[in-house]
């Protein structure tokens, strides 16, 4: 490997030398990209991304990535709109559009590997018709010491130099070449550099068979094993997240409706309002802000974080609050519900913890502890099949908020 890196370093002609060192326009070109992926954020954002990647700021993004040449040329060819083949599709879906939207969003605003890597998961689980790994070029110029970019010829030249047989086009397939990369990167950086493009440049060019490499695989089958398992478990991490966000949305969008249905005033979190369930945007739902209670300003940021609050029609009135729990702490949900009632002692509102069915016992432990239970404080927890189950009932023949009480359990 040390000669190989040696060759690649010392030739002038190759992109080491050509675009990686010494070349002012790469250093600009991270600048220039960010802002384009911002304005490309802002236009989705507006609905005003058009429907075809000719004039569309996504175009000006590629245009200067692919004007980086060499390790970056055709770059734009997976964005360009193929009708016949509804790729990408992110043109005319337009959830598929706004979900790309966010994910830049999500990718932009932060620098932790975790994350990111949550991300492009999270990306691939949606299936979105030509956003493979082709985004990874974007994502390397916004994080370029943790994301490599991603090519045809820097693909061949991974399977060459480590006797491999990665796909193009499958992002589980880039992740798993993106941590022998970063194995390789983290043992030879003395050579090279933290930025992971030094690294892409050198397979890009065994790839365009410009550097010859044998069988020079440091990789032992053990090792190929732990990766593959390390990438197992941290997707099976994120579709289990994933899981448990579309159920808590799904309670929050049931507790929405029925109270709708009673005829009270309803409203998310503050930091829920911008979901969607099942095609319905909470903020659509919802009043539009949380209504003025006389309590300290501390204490009211904790009330509005609660899932879910009735109030009586056009007043400040609690009827009913709900916290919907998932794999986070259960005592943190009780903790603003007795925030709520402590702060409205004479407002008897109803308080509920909804709970996955096999987390019954936990809540019961729960709401059984010393504090809660010497503190006449009564919460009630409901179990997401009887939620789900009995939604409609519940707004057909509600007629208060006394309804949700059949459903409910005492600990």
């Amino acid at each position: 490997m040390e000669n190989l890196i040696k060759q690649y370093k010392e030739n002038s002609d190759l992109v080491y030398n050509t675009w990686f060192v010494n070349n002012e326009e790469r250093l600009k070109a991270f600048r220039s990209i960010r802002r384009g992926v911002i304005q490309v954020i802002h236009d989705i954002k507006a609905d005003t991304f058009p429907n075809d990647y000719k004039g569309s700021s996504l175009e000006f993004v590629l245009t200067c990535i692919t004007e980086q040449k060499q390790v970056f040329e055709g770059a734009s060819h997976p964005f360009y709109w193929k009708p016949k083949l509804r790729i990408p599709d992110i043109y005319e879906n337009q959830d598929n559009k706004r979900y790309f939207g966010q994910f830049l969003e999500n990718c932009l605003k932060t620098s932790n590997e975790n994350t990111l890597l949550t991300e492009i998961i999270k990306l691939d689980e949606k299936k979105i018709k030509g956003l493979g790994p082709a985004v990874a070029s974007i994502l390397y110029f916004l994080h370029p010491t943790i994301i490599p970019p991603c090519n045809t010829a820097i693909v061949k030249g991974f399977n060459i130099l480590f006797n491999d047989k990665v796909k193009l086009g499958s992002w589980s397939e880039y992740l798993r070449m993106r941590e022998v990369i970063i194995q390789q990167n983290q043992q030879y950086r003395q050579y090279l550099s933290t930025d992971l493009g030094a690294f892409s440049g050198l397979l890009f060019e065994i790839g365009a068979k410009n550097i010859l490499a044998g069988q020079e695989s440091t990789l032992t089958d053990k090792d190929r094993e732990k990766i593959l398992k390390q990438l197992q478990k941290r997707r099976q991490k994120v579709v289990g997240e994933k899981q448990e966000s579309e159920l808590h949305s799904e309670m929050q969008y049931h507790l929405l409706k029925i109270g709708n249905a009673l005829n009270y005033d309803v409203i998310a979190a503050s930091n829920d309002r911008s979901k969607i369930y099942n095609g319905n945007k909470f903020s659509f739902i919802s009043i539009k802000e949380f209504p003025k209670i006389d309590v300290p300003k501390e204490i009211f940021s904790t009330i509005k974080l609660i899932d879910i609050v009735w109030f009586e029609k056009d007043t400040n009135h609690v009827v009913c609050a709900f916290e919907v729990e998932k794999s986070t702490s259960i005592y943190s949900g009780i903790l603003r519900l007795t925030d709520l009632s402590f702060s409205l002692p004479s407002s008897n509102s109803k308080l509920y913890i909804i709970i996955p069915n096999n987390r019954e016992q936990e809540v019961k432990l729960q709401l059984n502890r010393p504090a809660i239970r010497n503190s006449n404080l009564e919460i009630l927890y409901i179990l997401t099949s009887e939620l789900r189950d009995n939604c409609n009932a519940l707004c057909k023949l509600g007629d208060s908020y006394h309804i949700m009480e059949k459903i409910a359990n005492k600990a």
